[in-house]
């Protein structure tokens, strides 16, 4: 199994669109990428997605390749394969991280996030997640603690991994 993203932290953004990735991510996209070794940048896409997505996911080398995968299974000419392949495959940013560690985010995503100076990143399992820190505090972290509220307080999060094995 793919090493994972763990945490989330807050970074500034330059006028030239460069943000510092959190030092642990990086060492995932590293092991994430196969032709990465000691020395070279690490390689990524950064999906951007439909007008509803208000975030840019990251995925590692590794991950977009299952998900490439699983896209060429799908009968060819199905309306269901051409919008997949739109959204991610076209809706994407092929990048890699630079000497510094930085990503360079082209004007055109951070536009489209609404990404001044700051960016908050928040793991994702495979892939993390880059918000405006405004956007992720009102519509995700919302989300999350009216999902909670409507549960009773002695409710184990970790009750719903034996739903996710059929148990």
């Amino acid at each position: 199994m793919a090493r994972r993203f763990r945490g989330e932290s807050q970074h500034k953004v330059d006028a030239k669109g460069r943000v510092s990735i959190p030092a642990l991510f990086r060492r995932v996209l590293e092991a994430g990428d196969p032709d990465w070794t000691d020395g070279l940048r690490p390689q990524l896409v950064i999906v951007y997605g439909d007008h509803r997505r208000k975030y840019l996911e990251c995925y590692t080398i590794e991950a977009i390749d299952e998900v490439d995968a699983k896209i060429s299974k799908m009968p060819r000419g199905s309306i269901e394969r051409r919008m997949l392949e739109r959204m991610i495959h076209g809706q994407s940013h092929p990048t890699e991280v630079d000497g510094d560690g930085r990503l360079v985010l082209p004007q055109k995503l951070r536009e489209k996030i609404g990404l001044e100076d700051e960016a908050f990143f928040i793991a994702s399992g495979d892939t993390f997640q880059i918000w405006k820190p405004e956007t992720y505090e009102t519509e995700e972290a919302s989300k999350t603690e009216k999902w909670l509220d409507e549960l009773p307080d002695d409710f184990d999060p970790l009750t719903l991994l034996d739903r996710a094995e059929g148990e």
